[in-house]
C-alpha cells in the first residue's frame, strides 16, 4: 500500500520540478540598439523596452515576447538640431509611422540550443508598422540568481516593413542619398521573476 500512494507522490514532484519559469523584462536595464546604414556612413541610437517575459524549463529557453516603444527613439551619434531632424523623420510615416503605430513587438516561435553554453538560434514573429515577418537570429541567454539575460542581434530588412524611403530597391538614382535596407537592432533583455 505504501508503495502504491509513493509512486503517485514521486510523479507528482517529479512534474513541479519541471514547471516553466517566468521572469519579467526589467525595462529600466533592457534596451534595443538600432544601426541604420547609407552609402555614406549610418547612424545609431536606442529605442526603449515597454515589457516583455522569458520563459524557461530546465534553465532553458522555451519563449518569450517584448514589446518596443516606438516613441522612445533617439538618435545617439548626432547631437542637437541634427539628432532631433533625424528622429522626427525616423517617426514620421516614411519610416516608422510612430503616430499610427506607437508599438512594435516581438514573440518568440522557437528557441532552439545550439550548445551548453546558452546559444540559441531564435526564430519569431517581428511586427513593425503593423506588418508581422518571420525572423531569425542568433542569441546568448543566461540564467542565473532569479535572474535571465539575455541578448542577440537581429538584421531586419526594412522594406518588408513598408518602409521605402530612399531605398535603392525602389528608388533610381539617389547616388550618395541612398540608404541600405538592411539595419541591426541590438537587443539585450534583462529580466526577474
Amino acid at each position: 500500500m505504501k508503495k502504491l500512494l509513493f509512486l503517485p507522490l514521486l510523479a507528482l514532484l517529479v512534474m513541479a520540478a519541471k514547471v516553466p519559469s517566468s521572469y519579467k523584462v526589467d525595462t529600466q536595464n533592457s534596451v534595443v540598439v538600432w544601426t541604420g546604414y547609407k552609402v555614406t556612413g549610418k547612424h545609431t541610437g536606442t529605442v526603449k523596452i515597454k515589457n516583455g517575459t522569458l520563459t524557461t524549463d530546465g534553465g532553458m529557453l522555451t519563449g518569450g515576447s517584448f514589446d518596443i516603444d516606438v516613441n522612445s527613439i533617439t538618435c545617439t551619434d548626432l547631437e542637437g538640431e541634427y539628432a532631433g531632424k533625424l528622429v522626427g523623420h525616423l517617426k514620421s510615416d516614411d519610416f516608422l509611422g510612430a503616430a499610427s503605430y506607437p508599438t512594435a513587438s516581438f514573440v518568440i516561435t522557437k528557441a532552439i540550443p545550439q550548445d551548453t553554453k546558452g546559444n540559441y538560434k531564435i526564430l519569431g514573429n517581428l511586427t513593425i508598422k503593423g506588418t508581422t515577418k518571420e525572423v531569425k537570429f542568433f542569441a546568448n541567454v543566461a540564467e542565473a540568481n532569479g535572474m535571465v539575460n539575455a541578448s542577440g542581434k537581429i538584421t531586419i530588412d526594412r522594406s518588408e516593413f513598408n518602409m521605402k524611403y530612399g531605398s535603392g530597391s525602389f528608388f533610381d538614382g539617389l547616388g550618395d542619398k541612398t540608404i541600405y535596407d538592411e539595419f541591426d537592432l541590438q537587443v539585450s533583455l534583462a529580466a526577474k521573476k
